[in-house]
């Protein structure tokens, strides 16, 4: 049993696995029980013990029922303590990490619902079994525990390959799952450069990688269903021919005969079908391993515990240089900017120019690979990042809302705020206007995305959100963008309100932001040139 599988039996109750145990042995001891009835009944022509038969094969149904069921309670239980653990955890890739919630995790329930079960029974059911041909034919009872390991090494030979095949299934899966999750999120940008075919030629190869992946996985474990049976069936013929010469000898009676050839199958019966049970819980261990994988994986570093005041910050970026993975060139490149405590300071560049980066990079989101950035002449580094994200407002191209109230929405900047705090947000961002038009007010329940608001609507939230997060610092990245000229005037107006009095760095390209700022730079490149404007003094 591997390292995974053992900690997943270790998340299940001492209390489970007893009870488990025990129905597992209560059905052998009925199945024993019965097959000495049946054969009884039959040599002796006996109806009167068929009651009892059915009493025996009826018991042990029901056992098998509570035993079924007793599982799969137990397997809800992990299941929620797991993608509970996972929640509270980093996710830096979000695609990956609704795939491993979801499908993932719902393919654990064989391994507990059906494998967990059947071990207890394999581990059970052949002593039984064997104590009782022993007692009945101790000929048959030796062949029997000779030809018995067999079934373990011919289906951990076979199953070693299937793990392997069903780990690179759950890869594929994996792959397409975030893949898939993260064009549907983007698709609207994909559609607007028309990169849709692209994508739905990728998504195509994803989808074709897995179909091999799983025909491959089910092949082999085809194939051993198809190694479990040759064995069973030979091991079982070994018996059943001797026996039958005997009968017709006469050197063994009816009873024990007919005995001996229906217990001979049950001994191999719990061991080819725990073969089976590990096929199908093999995916949902794979994805057990990756979540454990996750729940182990070290913390993020969060930086040091250096907190600064809570005053309006300095914020100076030293010769920052920013590059990613697999990039060409650096996103950022030897940046330095001096931002004063209270000013206002907007960047502007073409696409691709860093701009986005450099708010990460104030975020304390993207850690720069040289160079630094200071707060009140505090590195972003030894500060504690939870501290000081608590500090900022943050307003993006495309705020997200969520399928609750307007007021929940904006709450997200403080869940804690009231509805008189959330109501002044919305009229410092202009935004109580048109939510006292909707049909609840502040209750109006949005759909997800900001379904029935308009997209100056959902960015004036985005600023009511800002505001009532009530930080020092202002991030915002051209939240104008894509605005007609009325919804623009209207965000510039509650933008207005929300910097004043804060240290504020807008990534912005038109007139109307721009004119809140007290000072404009321009990126090219990764690189700070020459301002473009500047307007002596702090802004207001």
């Amino acid at each position: 049993m591997k390292g995974v599988e053992r900690r997943l039996l270790g998340l299940l109750p001492r209390r489970v696995l007893v009870a488990l145990g025990v129905l597992a042995a209560a059905q052998g001891v009925l199945m024993v029980v019965a097959a000495g009835l049946l054969a009884e009944a039959v040599a002796g022509l006996d109806a009167g013990l068929l009651p009892w038969l059915v009493a025996a094969v009826a018991g042990r149904a029901v056992l098998a029922w509570v035993s079924s069921l007793v599982a799969g309670r137990a397997a809800a239980e992990v299941k929620r303590g797991l993608r509970e653990a996972l929640l509270r955890g980093e996710a830096p890739d979000a695609g990956a990490r609704v795939t491993l919630l979801t499908r993932g995790l719902d393919a654990v329930d064989p391994f507990f619902a059906g494998y967990v079960p059947q071990l207890l029974a394999a581990c059970v059911m052949p002593p039984l079994v064997v104590a009782r041909l022993v007692a009945a034919d101790w000929a048959s009872a030796v062949v029997v525990l000779v030809t018995l390991p067999l079934v373990p090494v011919f289906g951990v030979l076979v199953g070693m390959r299937t793990a392997a095949l069903t780990g690179r299934q759950w890869a594929s899966l994996h792959r397409l799952g975030g893949h898939f999750r993260d064009v549907v999120a983007g698709l609207s940008t994909l559609r607007a450069f028309g990169r849709t075919g692209h994508q739905s030629g990728v998504v195509r190869a994803l989808a074709e990688e897995h179909r091999r992946a799983t025909t491959g996985a089910l092949r082999i474990a085809f194939l051993s269903s198809l190694v479990l049976e040759l064995v069973c069936a030979l091991s079982v013929a070994l018996v059943a021919v001797p026996v039958g010469l005997r009968l017709l000898e006469g050197g063994m009676g009816l009873s024990t005969g007919l005995l001996v050839l229906v217990l001979t199958p049950e001994a191999y019966l719990p061991l080819r079908a725990l073969g089976a049970r590990f096929h199908a819980s093999a995916e949902g261990v794979a994805a057990a391993e990756e979540a454990f994988g996750v729940l182990d994986a070290p913390p993020a570093p969060s930086g040091g515990r250096a907190v600064v005041g809570e005053g309006v910050p300095e914020i100076v970026l030293d010769r920052v240089t920013v590059r990613y993975p697999g990039a060409d060139g650096a996103a950022l490149e030897e940046v330095s900017l001096r931002i004063a405590a209270g000013e206002r300071v907007a960047v502007t560049g073409p696409s691709g120019a860093g701009k986005s980066t450099l708010l990460l990079v104030v975020a304390g989101l993207v850690r720069p690979v040289s160079g630094r950035v200071l707060v009140d002449g505090v590195d972003l580094a030894d500060m504690d990042a939870v501290a000081w994200r608590r500090r900022l407002g943050w307003v993006p191209q495309r705020p997200h809302l969520f399928a609750a109230s307007v007021a929940d929405n904006i709450r997200l900047g403080d869940p804690g705020a009231g509805l008189d705090r959330v109501v002044e947000a919305a009229r410092a961002a202009v935004a109580d206007g048109f939510v006292a038009g909707m049909s609840q007010g502040y209750a109006t329940v949005l759909g997800e995305g900001g379904a029935g608001v308009s997209a100056g609507q959902r960015q004036r939230l985005a600023v009511a959100r800002a505001y009532l997060a009530g930080g020092p610092v202002m991030l915002l990245d051209e939240p104008t963008a894509r605005l007609d000229v009325r919804s623009e005037r209207a965000l510039v107006e509650g933008a207005a309100r929300l910097l004043e009095g804060r240290t504020a760095l807008l990534v912005a390209h038109r007139p109307a932001l721009l004119s809140l700022a007290g000072r404009v730079v321009r990126l090219e490149g990764g690189r700070v040139e020459v301002p473009v404007g500047l307007r002596e003094g702090k802004a207001a």
